[in-house]
């Protein structure tokens, strides 16, 4: 990827991810009291979404570059069901760079309040998932101490292991796990 490539990229970090909730008390509890994310914005609205006018609340959650975990919460239950993403057979997930005493501390806090999560090691990450109350599957994400060297080896090869992958050949790249 060329230098010119990289400068042009069209977004400087991630504004936030939003997400449909059934309950923004509980959200709340979970992201702020259990995970240590601060409450730092809440907006009630009533506003035309995809055509019908709506009414809901929307609340953000920081992250430490300022970007957020957004939830909304429709006070039609109908509303709701329209816009919920049901992740639970999915992949569908957000995931958020950690480091490995924040991610140990997350897992202590799940642990105290008996909350279930896996960790896998990717080879170039260490991942800790939890799922929130509403489905959503969470990632505290730890980088390879070798990431500034696997990341030059993606960047340099992505496209050709995307080109690889599309015509047919599926064998694995992965040779760090």
């Amino acid at each position: 990827m060329s230098s010119e490539t990289v400068r042009n990229v069209p977004a400087n970090r991630l504004h936030h991810h939003a997400y449909v909730s059934k309950n923004l008390e509980t959200t709340r509890h979970f992201y702020e009291d259990i995970l240590g994310f601060p409450l730092v914005a809440t907006w009630c609205e009533i506003e035309t979404v995809r055509g019908k006018s709506r009414t809901y609340c929307h609340t953000f959650f920081e992250l430490k570059d300022g970007s957020a975990l957004a939830f909304f919460q429709f006070t039609d239950p109908n509303d709701h069901d329209e816009m919920f993403l049901d992740s639970a057979e999915s992949l569908n997930h957000v995931a958020l760079n950690s480091d490995a005493l924040n991610q140990a501390a997350v897992a202590e806090r799940l642990d105290k309040h008996g909350i279930d999560f896996r960790t896998i090691d990717h080879g170039y990450c260490t991942s800790l998932y939890v799922v929130d109350p509403d489905g959503l599957s969470v990632e505290f994400t730890v980088d390879s101490e070798q990431f500034k060297k696997i990341d030059a080896w993606q960047k340099a090869n992505a496209h050709s292991e995307l080109e690889r992958w599309v015509a047919g050949d599926h064998s694995p790249n992965n040779r760090l796990r």
